[in-house]
């Protein structure tokens, strides 16, 4: 049934997808709750505090999801809409494919990372990293959703870390959110628009153990309907050594794209919660991150 109700939202056009996406998303803001209270911390933490710009982030949440269903659903269609930065890509790519290296896609929670991750597929076969849905019932939708010609998804699991280590071993492209909170004891503590955020470790494990080239991209979406086009940063070598340092430097290049397009950012996500069982930064660590 969930699956029916996805492919017949997907048959609206997305521009109106956009528009209800974005007035349901300021209706929810409007409430009061955890939405609107993170939503505001965190963007204000950015140093975003117009309460304009909470607002239209607040839409931008919405159109968010409500272009899922057309991203999942109308392939062809997507694609044809995502403009592709092809020189800027091919310009970071084929440097990296004449040193027969991997490459490592790192993709904050900004614009339609979804339809990132698609039209990457059409350059090279790309494997990316999701977390498991809570909800059991969700899981054949997303796996149905996300699998498609030239893109596999995998779970964030150790048994999906060793599919992303062999492909990048075979010189092949990988892709991973690196804005996700850990679980406790998989992070590291590291600056996030200046403050500490506990921030996953799996990329530099990964470059560091295979040797890949990591370039952050990140999919805007464009107004009224007419689509997303692409951004690309590759990340400075040679990489830090320590997790920490790793930590530090992907988290600055994702900051780098996330103000190219603010407003888009999932600002209402729990990027600073503190795991269970966690270490806890010092006093001192918290001081100096805050400037």
């Amino acid at each position: 049934m969930l699956l029916l109700v996805c492919r017949l939202l997907a048959c609206i056009p997305l521009r109106i997808a956009h528009a209800i996406g974005r007035i349901l998303g300021r209706l929810v803001y409007a409430l009061p709750g955890r939405f609107r209270d993170r939503l505001r911390a965190n963007a204000a933490q950015a140093g975003y505090r117009d309460p304009a710009f909470c607002w239209r982030a607040a839409g931008e949440t919405g159109a968010m999801i409500a272009e899922l269903p057309h991203v999942w659903f109308r392939h062809e269609e997507t694609m044809a809409k995502v403009i592709m930065a092809e020189d800027a890509l091919r310009s970071l790519v084929e440097p990296v494919r004449v040193q027969a290296r991997g490459i490592l896609f790192l993709s904050p929670h900004l614009g339609c990372f979804e339809a990132m991750a698609r039209r990457g597929a059409i350059v090279a076969p790309l494997t990316v990293m999701f977390r498991p849905p809570r909800k059991s019932y969700l899981e054949p939708l997303l796996l149905e959703a996300r699998n498609t010609s030239g893109l596999l998804a995998v779970p964030a699991n150790p048994n999906g870390v060793k599919q992303l280590l062999r492909v990048l071993k075979a010189k092949g492209m990988v892709g991973v959110l690196p804005d996700q909170v850990p679980k406790e004891g998989n992070g590291v503590w590291a600056p996030f628009f200046g403050r500490l955020a506990y921030t996953v470790t799996l990329p530099g494990k990964l470059a560091s153990h295979t040797g890949a080239a990591v370039i952050g991209m990140a999919c805007e979406r464009l107004p009224k309907g007419q689509g997303w086009r692409t951004h690309y940063a590759r990340v400075p070598e040679p990489l830090p050594e320590s997790p920490e340092q790793q930590a530090a430097l992907f988290n600055q290049v994702m900051e780098s794209l996330i103000r190219q397009f603010p407003e888009q950012y999932l600002w209402s996500y729990h990027r600073y919660k503190e795991p269970r069982h966690a270490p806890t930064p010092s006093a001192l660590s918290r001081t100096l991150s805050n400037g």
